[in-house]
């Protein structure tokens, strides 16, 4: 109804604020994908920040409950919620997941603690959204040295959250290097475009810049049509 522009998005708002101690894996994924719409369309105004404030401001009491670390009788929902809240959390720049996920990243890359595969998707996106030049470096680093093919995958997916102009700039030249295997280009430049403002309006004009190469690439696959919908 919101989207139809028949009640209030803060009408919304309200609704999802009631859900502050729901426990379930389902719901608070469809929370976070609605999340996500809004947060995508606010980024263009003056309201992005506040969206942000409120995103941690309805995820904390969760990741508060489930901490960093999986609970003896845990099942597999937990696990994946787990990840969805503490990637949402440290996406938005909530200052305590920040802080851990930077400690572990070190440990991570150092070999002294190797991260759990349900927690490297939200630690890779936290730290590369508060991330510099130094950290997309460890991070094509970790993909090159990668063994297999689900972390490359995972590391490319999230390699476009990335903030800085320059530094997106690299990460869409990345997607088309022989670094990447041609049916997960797309994925690189999704990534790029699902990130940020800027990252939106540098895929586009990769894209474009790029055309004939992708489209001599994929010719009339599913992938030039998943690739424009992005």
């Amino acid at each position: 109804q919101a989207r139809a522009g028949i009640i209030s998005t803060v009408e919304v708002l309200k609704v999802m604020e009631a859900f502050v101690n729901e426990p379930n894996y389902t719901v608070w994924s469809d929370l976070s994908c609605n999340l996500g719409i809004l947060s995508t369309l606010l980024s263009h105004t003056d309201f992005y920040e506040e969206i942000q404030v409120f995103v941690k401001d309805v995820f904390s009491p969760i990741g508060e409950r489930l901490g960093w670390d999986p609970k003896p009788g845990e099942g597999h929902l937990d696990a994946l919620l787990r990840g969805l809240v503490l990637g949402k959390l440290g996406k938005a720049g909530h200052k305590a997941t920040l802080e851990e996920a930077r400690r572990r990243f070190k440990e991570h890359v150092e070999g002294k603690h190797l991260l759990s595969a349900d927690l490297r998707s939200p630690v890779y996106v936290t730290i590369l959204k508060h991330g510099d030049s130094a950290t997309l470096d460890t991070m094509l680093k970790l993909h090159k040295q990668a063994d297999m093919q689900e972390e490359k995958n995972r590391i490319e997916r999230v390699l476009g959250t990335i903030s800085q102009p320059e530094l997106i700039q690299k990460v869409l030249t990345f997607a088309l290097s022989e670094e990447v295997r041609p049916q997960d280009t797309v994925s690189v430049i999704g990534g790029v475009a699902g990130g940020s403002k800027q990252g939106r309006k540098a895929a586009w004009k990769f894209v474009r810049d790029n055309w004939e190469e992708l489209y001599n690439r994929y010719q009339g696959g599913f992938l030039i049509s998943r690739l424009i919908k992005v």
